[in-house]
């Protein structure tokens, strides 16, 4: 067995390599371009090699005034503002529309704590500045000390790295069937993450071999993400849910439980995503991946196929010419004006023989005064006028910079500049001629956004497949702890009818039903904010009387402190139909209280005079205790009289302890006199005498 799945991974490496190679050479040119386009509008560096050598052998300058920036962040500063957003919709039965906004807020989630926008802004400013950018959707473990894993959106630093299926032209990664993400490590990290790999690799015979996977004493270490299509069952259950035969066999037994049963099913196929690592001479890892898509997502710039071969450009592709040529045209102005040599002084002759060591100086030497020999009918030595800045190089390096805002299609007015534009209206249409020129590299921003939802779409069910508590973040930045994947008791606040709702478990299964996904643009909810509220001011000073209607939704997008108990406070003061009750109900309620207080108000005069009642009986109570007190005390004295002091004692001790261990002080049963221990007759028992009559057999 062993040896069998030795060469199955020795054939799936031997194909790897060959993949790897192929589409080395496919991307090759994109590559290439990737570089130019990064070091020259990002590095500034813009001077032929050979021509900037050559000027400064001669002490010449080589000025960079670097223009392209400024449009590169007018795109991908309009996608931050515009950042699209992922939304779950339900399809078919099993789906649910909570469940679904349970997904949005979780993919919220995701994408705050991952910092996801780091990784969409990285790939849009990869797109634009040179034509395609990369980020990545990964699982890690909750904590150090849980076994539940969370999906994370990561952005990749260096597209370069990535080499995509080349035999797949579409326009995201859906249908990739293998990639690669490849990173160079030393020697000794290499051995230290991988110890149980062949030392063989570093031979100089094997880099001959393989010179692509070593460069520089550093070897090539390869993710190489597979996509098989692989036979598959498909049950139909009958609760009319659909799933594969691996997800039923794994809860089989629950569903046996609940009475269902399969009543259909047939072959069809699927996909098995496998992630290989490995290096130029071997598979070092092989992690199964829980999701049907590469992980994988492109963002594409300017998209050319031509012959058979996919090209990508970028913003500045084709404004480098403009601006070499506006570089070029600055420095010749700079040179022309700087190392032209200053006018010379122009006079009779004979002027100058006074301080002739001055006037020779003149041109290179500050002098506070210059004398010189008058000449009769001359006038004074005088300086030329300044020739001027050279206009025909100024001219040239406007035109210059022209070709380069029409060629990427913004103007001044979307750079903020002053144009010839003067009206409101006019500058709008203008920034929006320059929104439309570059909106093919944020749609295709939001078609790669799309496919991550879909992956992401993919992966929940199987990645928060068990009973856990997730947090969800809401639109406008609240969030909450859903329980998922059990039943639960609603929150006070899931439903208005919190009477009703409360008697319902709710049940939130991420891993039931299917939901399609959407990507939608526009500006974030803090900007929809101010524009509502700058819209509903407009508005309430066109319709006064709508101020009573709406101020409370005014004051909840105006940004305030404690703006929502103002709103609050609004809110209270509307009529019942504009706060959402029914007048009828609200009616009725008020009817039930009024009861509700009466009742209350009858119940206390009824607890007052019951009280009275118990006060009047306690005194009562009291008064026969008293009595009874009164008449044992004179039993016990009318007893003691013939009594010897033994018994005496006896009796006192008696009556002592019937009166501890009774709650109630009244003595119940007189106590028995004890007789003398000579006298063998039993005493008889003294029964208790009535309150006013003498006891039979005592003195009156």
């Amino acid at each position: 067995l062993d040896e069998l799945m030795d060469k199955k991974l020795k054939d799936i490496h031997e194909r790897a390599l060959k993949l790897y190679d192929l589409s080395i050479e496919a991307n090759a040119d994109n590559v290439e371009n990737w570089l130019d386009d990064m070091r020259f509008a990002r590095m500034g560096q813009q001077w032929p090699e050979n021509v900037k050598r050559q000027r400064e052998l001669e002490g010449r300058p080589c000025l960079t005034l670097n223009k392209l920036p400024a449009f590169i962040r007018q795109v991908t500063n309009d996608a931050r503002q515009n950042s699209p957003s992922i939304k779950f919709h339900p399809v078919g039965d099993g789906a649910d529309k909570e469940v679904a906004e349970i997904l949005d807020g979780l993919t919220r989630n995701i994408e705050y704590t991952s910092n996801a926008d780091v990784a969409y802004d990285t790939a849009l400013d990869h797109s634009v500045t040179g034509g395609f950018g990369y980020f990545r959707i990964v699982t890690d473990y909750a904590s150090d000390d849980a076994f539940d894993q969370d999906l994370r959106i990561e952005r990749i630093e260096n597209p370069c790295s990535v080499v995509p299926d080349a035999f797949d032209f579409g326009a995201d990664s859906a249908n990739w069937n293998y990639c690669f993400i490849t990173d160079l490590y030393r020697e000794a990290d290499f051995k230290k993450k991988w110890p149980k790999a062949e030392v063989v690799q570093f031979e100089a015979d094997t880099t001959d071999k393989l010179p692509s996977w070593f460069e520089d004493e550093m070897v090539r270490v390869a993710e190489y993400w597979v996509r098989d299509e692989v036979p598959a069952t498909l049950f139909k259950l009958s609760t009319g849910e659909v799933m594969f035969e691996e997800q039923y066999n794994a809860i089989k037994d629950i569903l046996d439980v609940q009475g269902v049963s399969i009543v259909d099913q047939r072959q069809t196929r699927t996909h098995k995503v496998t992630q290989y690592i490995m290096n130029g001479v071997e598979i070092l890892e092989t992690n199964p991946w829980k999701g049907k898509y590469i992980p994988i997502v492109p963002v594409y710039g300017d998209e050319i196929i031509l012959e058979g071969k996919r090209h990508f450009n970028s913003l500045i592709r084709f404004a480098k010419d403009p601006q070499r040529m506006f570089n070029y045209w600055r420095t010749a102005a700079t040179e022309l004006v700087a190392l032209a040599p200053k006018a010379p002084f122009i006079g009779a002759k004979g002027q100058f023989n006074t301080d002739a060591a001055k006037w020779a100086s003149a041109n290179t030497q500050t002098h506070s005064y210059i004398e010189y020999d008058p000449v009769n009918g001359a006038m004074p030595p005088q300086r030329q006028p300044f020739a001027g800045v050279p206009a025909g190089a100024l001219q040239e390096a406007a035109n210059s910079s022209d070709d380069m805002k029409s060629i990427m299609g913004i103007y001044d007015a979307s750079l903020g500049a002053r144009s010839n534009e003067t009206s409101g209206r006019a500058i709008l249409a203008r920034q929006r001629e320059g929104d439309i020129s570059t909106f093919n590299y944020i749609d295709n921003l939001s078609r790669a956004i799309r496919h991550a939802g879909r992956i992401l779409c993919d992966l929940i069910p199987k990645v928060y497949d068990t009973p856990r508590i997730i947090r969800v973040l809401h639109e406008n930045g609240t969030n909450k702890n859903v329980k998922i994947n059990q039943e639960h008791m609603p929150e006070p606040d899931e439903n208005e009818m919190q009477e009703m709702m409360q008697t319902i478990p709710k049940l939130y299964d991420l891993t039931a039903g299917k939901y399609d996904v959407t990507c939608e643009a526009g500006p974030s909810f803090t900007t929809k904010r101010e524009e509502a509220a700058s819209q509903m001011l407009s508005f309430i000073q066109s319709f006064p009387q709508a101020a009573t209607l709406i101020g409370d939704k005014l004051a909840r997008n105006l940004d305030w402190p404690e703006a929502d108990d103002i709103a609050d406070r609004l809110k209270a003061m509307l009529p019942p139909q504009l706060q959402g009750q029914n007048p009828q109900v609200q009616q009725l309620q008020q009817q039930l209280q009024q009861s509700q207080q009466q009742a209350q108000q009858a119940v206390g005069q009824l607890q007052g005079e019951l009280e009275k009642l118990k006060t009047d009986k306690s005194i009562e109570a009291d008064k026969l205790k008293i009595d009874a007190y009164n008449a044992e005390t004179n039993r016990l004295k009318a007893v003691g009289t013939g009594m010897q002091p033994e018994q005496v004692q006896a009796l006192v001790m008696q009556t002592l302890q019937q009166v501890l261990s009774s709650p109630d002080v009244t003595p119940q049963q007189p106590p028995t006199i004890p007789q003398p221990m000579q006298q063998p007759a039993q005493p008889q028992p003294i029964q208790q005498p009535i309150q006013g009559q003498p006891q039979e057999g005592m003195p009156q």
